[in-house]
């Protein structure tokens, strides 16, 4: 029955259009941001998980650059632990040499002295950013290690907590396992003797720092990769809980403006009936 008092139909057609326009415009808004969770009103539990998913890849990539940073520190001075080493075996050789006697006692000295200075400037430039693992003092603050943060621990919905990996210096300058500066000075084969079996256990400290070293900085490198792992999977798993379906949305967006075309063409067919009653009464 029609009246022209109540267009049912208009009203019923204005209903849709707007449910149509509603629905649209938070198609649009996907569109537009890229996003199918941007605030909380969306989806309020997707969006707190993903805002503390957000604060973790923040942490992880903070983890991740502290880890570059020890592993570049811990690098050079195994390097130079390593350079020390071979140093080392070239001062064996002179000592050893010095065991002949032909030897030249003066020019053995003078190499070995160049060498043990060799060593030293070795020690001094084994720093990276202030850090100098084969000092006595590591950060020019008194302390014997580095501690690199190496991950972000999170239980269940516990605040997270920081994991890290402690790399002790290899003290060349203060231990006396590498007295160096106080070794024996070559003058006769005797003394060569007593120089050569010095070097020998300077040479073993030098080499079982080295490999000290060596090892954490791996340790290190396993974990940075470790955590840029971890990291583009969490940002994956993010991903999946706000971002939009571009090519669904688009999809969605075309069919709703069609049915806007259609709910407006329909809004008008209905308007057009009470007019038509109302002429056979003019």
């Amino acid at each position: 029955m029609s009246s022209i008092n109540v267009n049912q139909g208009a009203t019923i057609a204005l209903q849709m259009l707007k449910d149509t326009k509603d629905e649209k415009d938070e198609v649009q808004d996907e569109v537009s941001t890229g996003e199918k969770v941007a605030t909380a009103s969306d989806n309020a539990a997707l969006w707190a998980v993903s805002e503390i998913m957000e604060g973790d890849i923040v942490g992880l990539e903070a983890t991740s650059q502290a880890l570059a940073i020890g592993e570049a520190a811990t690098s050079v001075a195994s390097a130079g632990a390593e350079q020390i080493t071979s140093v080392l075996q070239d001062m064996q050789q002179l000592a050893i040499q010095a065991q002949s006697g032909t030897a030249d006692f003066a020019v053995i000295e003078e190499q070995l002295a160049f060498k043990t200075d060799q060593i030293n400037s070795i020690i001094s430039a084994s720093q990276f950013n202030g850090t100098n693992l084969l000092a006595t003092d590591a950060d020019g603050n008194g302390a014997s290690s580095l501690t690199v943060v190496s991950s972000l621990d999170r239980q269940g919905s516990d605040a997270p907590t920081l994991s890290t990996i402690q790399v002790d210096s290899v003290d060349f300058e203060g231990s006396a396992g590498f007295d160096i500066d106080n070794r024996t000075s070559i003058t006769d084969a005797a003394s060569a003797k007593t120089a050569l079996e010095e070097i020998n256990g300077f040479l073993e400290f030098a080499i079982n720092g080295a490999a000290q070293l060596g090892a954490k900085e791996a340790q290190i490198s396993d974990q940075g990769k470790f955590v840029n792992d971890l990291s583009d999977a969490m940002v994956k798993g993010q991903s999946a809980i706000k971002d939009a379906e571009m090519e669904d949305a688009a999809t969605r967006l075309a069919a709703l403006s069609a049915q806007m075309q259609l709910g407006t063409s329909s809004l008008s067919i209905a308007n057009s009936s009470p007019a038509s009653l109302s002429a056979l009464f003019g």
